[in-house]
């Protein structure tokens, strides 16, 4: 965002009043001279609102924007996707550099918010479909993992009353909660990872199984996705080598917008993938680790957008 700061330059602690916001540093600096809102100009940067600053954190400041801008029916259904994605990836940063009990329980009311427009919104989920991003990290990737998700449950139990969507949404966007505990070297390493380090990284499932259960934020789904994510139709997964029946449609769903997202990304030793290419790795080359219907459902959900 490019911002105005609403004071004489004498009354805060920057260099000049309108600047490009590029660091949280800069969010908390704000927040600490005791500003209540700043301005934006989205001729110079995104729309995306105006920042309060009645709480006391910075996670605070954008769980209440994202809440605002999810509410408001006079934002059109595209800037509120993209307020959806850009607020979320901070939030979901901020988590991962600090996952304590708190901030896990933040993060599930926001996606329980998220779940709600993705499932009563179908013009903000088709756009929310089609501006994921591509870099690969953690933060990026969860979102991406979590609103895709979202919305192929959506697709499968529409018209059914017995699945919890704001658990199933928490355990999406927290699948990847346990590799706030592997070595980060590992998680962005430039090339193959040695038996050891591939060792370490499939811990990662146990370690968001602890981390939920160490908090009490752990749920029947999220325990369910959490743990299945990497578990294979054909036995071939882990952590436990599940295979067919065994594995949970709620593992299966994540399964297969954990690996397309993985696809689609720029990772540090190969390019992206463009997305009718990657869903036909899956379909041609790794069908057998996936339910055949449920990805056949994923391709038509992502056909029906603006995808291809």
């Amino acid at each position: 965002m490019y911002i105005n700061l609403p004071l004489s330059w004498m009354s805060h602690s920057f260099i000049k009043n309108k600047f490009l916001i590029t660091s949280q540093k800069q969010i908390d600096k704000i927040i600490e001279s005791g500003l209540k809102d700043v301005d934006i100009d989205t001729n110079l940067g995104n729309d995306v609102g105006s920042i309060s600053s009645a709480s006391s954190t910075a996670q605070d400041q954008f769980s209440i924007i994202l809440t605002e801008m999810i509410s408001d029916p006079n934002v059109a259904p595209e800037k509120k996707a993209k307020a959806v994605q850009h607020y979320s990836k901070v939030i979901m940063r901020n988590l991962l550099e600090n996952p304590s009990a708190e901030n896990i329980g933040k993060v599930i009311t926001t996606v329980s918010e998220i779940v709600d427009l993705i499932v009563t919104d179908n013009k903000t989920n088709l756009h929310l479909l089609n501006i994921t991003t591509h870099d690969y990290n953690t933060y990026v990737h969860s979102v991406n993992v979590g609103i895709l998700s979202v919305s192929l449950a959506k697709v499968l139990y529409c018209h059914s009353d017995g699945h919890d969507m704001h658990a199933l949404g928490a355990g999406f966007f927290l699948h990847d909660l346990g590799k706030v505990r592997i070595d980060q070297s590992i998680i962005t390493k430039p090339g193959k990872l040695t038996d050891q380090e591939w060792i370490d990284m499939r811990r990662h499932p146990d370690f968001g199984f602890q981390i939920l259960n160490e908090t009490e934020k752990l749920s029947k789904e999220s325990s369910i996705i959490v743990l299945q994510h990497h578990e294979r139709n054909d036995g071939s997964g882990y952590p436990a080598g599940l295979k067919g029946q065994d594995i949970h449609p709620y593992g299966r769903i994540c399964s297969i917008a954990d690996v397309y997202d993985a696809l689609t990304s720029i990772r540090p030793y190969k390019p992206r993938i463009a997305p009718f290419e990657a869903l036909r790795i899956m379909q041609k080359e790794m069908i057998h680790h996936f339910q055949r219907d449920l990805f056949e459902r994923f391709v038509l959900m992502l056909s029906s957008s603006e995808k291809f």
